[in-house]
């Protein structure tokens, strides 16, 4: 048996025979077993699981994971019994979310399995045999009846009125005819003779070629691609880069302290603890915390907004994405059939057309088609009042039409509805918007064609409409086709969304542009942005992207907006070409076709009516299928990302002016500035009393472009404040020795007391770039921090203050104290804007490269 043509369906059903060894008589058993050997069996196979250790494993070798592991073994070996414990905890509760959200993917694969036949009549020995689905092997020839899950992907040998749905794997809902013999598409899900794995019969027989089986088929390649590990999102790629610049800082500082420390003749053992102490002090331990609080109050909003989030940091890098790739169908479109004109033969629209298509669609019998039921909707149900049904001649797709016999008022006629081209070459006669019966001559039949080509240009779909006299009639003759009268032609469309135009407007000035990615004609897809005035350039078809290797593509897609005739592999190709630039990109999609783009973007974004295995890939779940809710949603993604850079620049900067400024207070006095356990506690303080970010509001230049992780501009914070509070810190140190020449105890209190002031009460300072008494902070906020600022207050003074080495600073000191406080404020209030700025011309994503066509980002930045 030789590999078959992956285009097998646009070559002689012959050579399909010829290249699988197999005949349209089936195989035999033995035949089939030996194939079954070779090929295995036709099913989806399971995702290979990895051990839980190593899984755990993968996920503490993150870099700010290993921070905090390191963190908390000091904070053991010193004693800090409460940061060991915290710590610990944050790690172990981001780790087992984590673990939790790397699971979905089993649940993906399940959904794909569920959608899978059990048994399947097949030809064996020459006779049809019930067999195992699983058993199934290429050459195998298989019968289908109304109701079959189809079982493989293969050729259509024979069809009678066979119509398939094919919603699962391509997310349309229209059913889909399949013939013996058609016009090949450009797409596989296109061709008429093709069956695809996964789909299932609505009507009609079909004897099918098996030609793939299992994971080579078009449901196994989904399923064997949603199996492999996703790239990192843009979320966890910052969190990464953000972890090894807090390992730089943090093995720079450490190792100049150990040094220095050495160098200066310290006992060796005090050196160590205090430098472990000062690599505890840079690290963030709560931003797992932080992080995870802000992400799932964001969450929560968006939730009463209808978007359901599924994996958390989504929320973030929704609020990053600039690209959102979107399918017309359901978010451009209402995804519903409603006719929008019945013109006569003279262009203009006649009720009678649209009374004779109704009445036609009402009588009826079998599965109505959604154009059926667009002209029942169009005339309020009750098209056939008046009428009674005679005869009916069902469609089928040698005809292409329907023929029903009716009668009104004694007069009785045929009413045939189906293809205009068909319904024309029957006609030798028309009817005009009066009623007068025309001869239908060459003339008129080239305008009459002209009408529906122009329809059909512009992406609408068109039934014809005709008739004939049918006195004493009593039934329809099989052969009685010829000498119709045409009267008209039902014009459909599926209408564009009234919030489309407003929702795209809203994504495109938040800085998020709009790439339209359609199995659709190039000339649908172009009238439908043109109806909703969606700004776009460039256009790609399948064809041309097919020609494209993955660099030449990734050339092209910045410069283009509209893509057509785009197969489900293109689409994943495309959403990977746009984050080679740098992009971080939304995908929304419905079908099984779509989980492999959905599960590969930044933010896989599915619809509440969409297949399971669509869901079950997305990171969010829009309950209502409206780009409006979507651009709600970027807002939210936005707010919760500008909490957490909070939290992150006044952290880091914070953390690092204390570090360094016990770094360099240690190399001059003869003594340790602060202990090593008071360190711990000072960063436990600050850590506690900035649980209430996640509840602060953002400010709005914050929400109106996308953000990414901006590390230059975070060092540039940190180099910028992280300084001007230890240049504080240090004329703290300086008042306390030279002016009040205090002891140790009272100098460690006074200067705890000053750090925990400055890096509490700065935080109302730096987290807007506006003056600060202009917008408060939330009250949630507020009271973390003040209430951690009163504890770091008191701790001096309370009785088992000496205990943690403190004595009660005087009242001249905490004077001086709340002086320099204040000084530092206003400084950092000026110098904020600099420090905050963005840098000009920054591009979000750390991986953004160079190329031609590049859009510029859009900049409207406060501060």
């Amino acid at each position: 048996m030789q590999q078959i043509a992956a285009e097998f369906w646009q070559y002689p059903i012959q050579d399909s025979f010829a290249a699988l060894d197999a005949s349209a008589e089936g195989l035999s058993d033995e035949e089939a077993a030996r194939r079954l050997a070779a090929c295995g069996p036709n099913r989806i196979t399971d995702t290979e699981r990895r051990h839980l250790l190593v899984e755990v494993g993968k996920r503490l070798a993150n870099p700010l994971v290993a921070i905090l592991l390191v963190a908390s073994a000091v904070a053991g070996v010193t004693g800090d019994l409460s940061s060991f414990i915290i710590i610990v905890s944050v790690v172990l509760l981001s780790t087992g979310l984590d673990l939790v959200q790397a699971h979905r993917a089993q649940a993906t694969a399940a959904a794909l399995r569920e959608s899978i036949a059990l048994t399947t009549c097949a030809l064996r020995n020459g006779a049809p045999t019930k067999v195992a689905v699983e058993t199934l092997v290429p050459g195998d020839v298989v019968l289908l009846a109304a109701g079959d899950l189809v079982p493989a992907d293969g050729l259509v040998l024979d069809a009678n009125s066979a119509q398939v749905n094919q919603a699962a794997l391509t997310g349309e809902p229209y059913p889909v005819a399949k013939v013996a013999q058609g016009e090949p598409g450009d797409l596989i899900g296109e061709a008429p003779n093709v069956l695809l794995h996964g789909s299932s019969m609505i009507g009609g027989t079909a004897t099918m070629l098996v030609v793939a089986t299992g994971a080579l088929t078009q449901f196994g390649q989904i399923a064997t691609s949603l199996a492999k590990e996703p790239p990192p999102t843009a979320f966890e790629r910052g969190i990464r880069h953000f972890g090894m610049i807090i390992v730089r800082l943090t093995m720079f500082l450490v190792l100049i302290v150990l040094l220095s420390h050495l160098a200066l003749g310290r006992p060796p053992l005090e050196a160590f603890l205090f430098a472990m102490a000062l690599a505890v002090g840079l690290t963030p331990e709560l931003l797992p915390m932080i992080v995870t609080v802000a992400l799932t109050r964001g969450a929560q909003r968006m939730a009463s907004a209808k978007v359901i989030v599924k994996r958390l940091s989504a929320i973030h890098d929704l609020g990053q994405m600039d690209v959102l790739c979107t399918d017309k169908t359901g978010t451009l479109t209402e995804a519903r059939i409603a006719l929008v004109a019945h013109p006569g033969i003279d262009g203009k629209d006649n009720a009678r057309v649209a009374e004779l298509a109704a009445v036609n669609a009402q009588f009826e019998t079998g599965l109505k088609s959604p154009l059926d039921e667009a002209l029942l909707a169009h005339l309020a149900g009750h098209p056939a009042e008046g009428w009674t049904k005679l005869d009916e001649r069902p469609f089928d797709f040698e005809r292409r039409r329907v023929s029903v016999l009716a009668e009104k008022a004694g007069g009785r006629i045929e009413i045939v509805k189906g293809a205009p081209e068909t319904l024309l070459a029957l006609c030798d006669r028309s009817e005009d918007g009066a009623g007068k019966i025309v001869p239908l001559d060459e003339a008129l039949h080239g305008q009459i064609l002209a009408l529906h080509n122009g329809f059909a240009e512009q992406g609408l779909r068109t039934l014809g409409v005709a008739w004939k006299p049918a006195e004493g009639r009593s039934s329809i003759d099989t052969d009685d086709d010829a000498g119709l009268i045409f009267i008209g032609l039902c014009v459909f469309i599926d209408p564009p969304k009234a919030s489309a135009t407003s929702a795209v407007a809203r994504l495109e000035a938040a800085g998020v542009r709009i790439k339209v990615i359609s199995g659709d004609a190039p000339s649908v897809v172009e009238h439908l942005v043109a109806q909703l005035a969606i700004p776009v350039k460039g256009l790609l078809t399948g064809r041309e992207i097919e020609v494209l290797d993955d660099q030449a593509l990734a050339a092209r897609v910045e410069a283009v907006d509209l893509y057509a005739r785009v197969s489900p592999d293109q689409k994943l190709r495309i959403v990977r070409a746009l984050q080679a630039r740098g992009r971080t990109v939304g995908f929304t999609g419905d079908g099984i076709n779509d989980a492999p783009a959905i599960r590969a973007a930044d933010v896989g974004l599915s619809v509440e009516g969409a297949t399971d295995v669509a869901r079950e890939a997305a990171d969010m779940i829009l309950l209502d299928p409206d780009l409006n809710v979507l651009a709600d949603g970027v807002t939210e993604g936005r707010r919760t990302y500008a909490n957490v850079m909070k939290y992150i620049r006044m952290g880091t900067s914070s953390n690092f002016g204390n570090m360094l400024t016990m770094a360099l207070a240690s190399l001059f006095l003869p003594f340790l500035p602060l202990t090593a356990v008071q360190v711990l506690l000072n960063n436990l303080i600050y850590d506690l009393s900035q649980i209430g970010i996640p509840f602060d509001r953002a400010d709005p230049g914050e929400l109106r472009k996308p953000r990414g992780w901006d590390m230059r501009s975070l060092l540039r914070f940190t180099f910028i404040m992280g300084p001007l509070s230890s240049l504080f810190d240090i004329a703290t140190m300086v008042a306390l020795v030279k002016l009040f020449h205090v002891d140790v105890a009272i100098f460690r209190s006074a200067w705890f007391i000053e750090s925990m002031a400055t890096q509490i009460l700065v935080v109302f300072v730096i987290r807007t770039t506006g003056p600060f008494w202009r917008t408060p902070a939330h009250p949630v906020l507020a009271m973390t921090a003040l209430s951690c600022l009163g504890l770091a207050l008191v701790l001096p003074f309370m009785p088992f203050g000496p205990v943690l080495g403190f004595e009660p600073p005087g009242g001249r000191i905490m004077a001086v104290i709340g002086v320099l406080v204040l000084a530092y404020l206003a400084a950092a209030e000026c110098l904020k804007h600099s420090a905050m700025r963005e840098r000009h011309g920054h591009r979000r994503g750390r991986h953004r490269r160079k190329g031609p066509g590049r859009r510029a980002p859009r900049s409207d930045v406060r501060g």
